[in-house]
């Protein structure tokens, strides 16, 4: 597929609408890491900045088509989801990037996009590597952030953009919803490796035996569901604020935490919380990890541009899930 990216003559009107018409955009600088939408910084003649996002095909590396979004685990992408999450986010004082413009019409752009404020600090992946000072206390910041997630309780399993709005939610439950998932990347996987495909038959039992251990649940609570280091910026005093919030949804913590530990590592003692359920931690591992097998690996069918990231992504979980599965013979 040919993509075409924005120029800095694409995107004038859109900042022109967002920050006004007294000054010129003098500069658009594409932000590496997004493969479901374009992330642009948009600099002003004044020095000033703002982030643009866009949701286009072009945008998207998965090229998977319009998503259910009642269904939880479904690819968090679009404007729509955007918007609820950030309207969540902010009422439950979870600090994320203020929403500057939002343009559903596609009055600027033939796409959705919205431009929200550009924070100065960099990430918090950045931060604990430049300043562990300064990181550590961007974590203990963070994790006061999760608390107030945890304590956000939704009135039905969903994402939020549904759930918020009246709808339904397609999954029965968060651990079913998981199990489908797994087994569907486990498929995925072993289409695509031998070494997965050689062991189809031995993780699909065990993905069925670790959902059978867990019970039942009601209450879910807010989750990001994919809350890495490079999706936490910090602003100008320090303090955390979440990005790529598309995905927001009512879920379980034990979603998060496994995600959390997974990218966080040595660092996750810090935002580790009290009182999850063991039962739904080992089977969510095992789906995470067979997780970011597949996508990885399905995304490198295509032209995303940074295959040697994607192959060793895929090659870590890889490892990790044959790991687990020798551990539970």
């Amino acid at each position: 597929m040919t993509r075409t990216l924005l120029t800095r003559d694409d995107l004038v009107p859109l900042a022109r609408a967002a920050l006004g018409r007294g000054r010129q955009l003098a500069a658009v600088t594409r932000l590496r890491g997004g493969s479901r939408k374009g992330v642009y910084r948009l600099t002003r003649d004044d020095g000033c900045t703002a982030i643009a996002y866009v949701w286009s095909a072009d945008e998207d590396y998965w090229d998977a088509g319009p998503a259910d979004p009642r269904d939880p685990l479904s690819p968090g992408t679009g404007l729509g989801l955007f918007t609820a999450a950030h309207d969540r986010l902010t009422a439950a004082g979870v600090r994320t990037p203020r929403l500057l413009y939002a343009d559903a019409a596609r009055t600027h752009l033939p796409a959705d996009a919205a431009v929200v404020e550009d924070l100065p600090g960099g990430s918090l992946e950045a931060a604990l590597t430049r300043d562990p000072a300064a990181g550590r206390a961007a974590l203990e910041r963070l994790a006061a952030e999760l608390a107030r997630l945890r304590a956000h309780e939704g009135p039905a399993l969903g994402k939020v953009a549904v759930v918020d709005g009246g709808g339904t939610s397609s999954a029965v439950s968060c651990e079913r919803r998981v199990t489908e998932a797994a087994l569907r990347s486990l498929a995925g996987a072993a289409a695509r490796d031998g070494r997965i495909a050689a062991v189809h038959g031995d993780l699909a039992g065990l993905l069925r035996d670790l959902a059978a251990a867990v019970r039942p649940r009601a209450r879910h609570t807010l989750v990001h569901g994919e809350l890495g280091p490079d999706h936490v910026l910090l602003d100008a005093q320090g303090h955390p604020a979440l990005i790529d919030i598309e995905g927001l949804m009512y879920f379980d913590a034990e979603w998060e935490h496994v995600f959390l530990r997974i990218r966080f590592g040595s660092h996750y003692d810090v935002l580790r919380a009290p009182g999850l359920d063991e039962d739904r931690l080992r089977l969510y591992r095992l789906a995470t990890h067979l997780s970011l097998v597949a996508g990885p690996l399905r995304l490198l069918d295509g032209d995303f541009p940074h295959h040697g990231a994607m192959r060793s992504i895929a090659e870590h979980h890889l490892r990790q899930t044959l790991s687990l599965l020798r551990s539970a013979a």
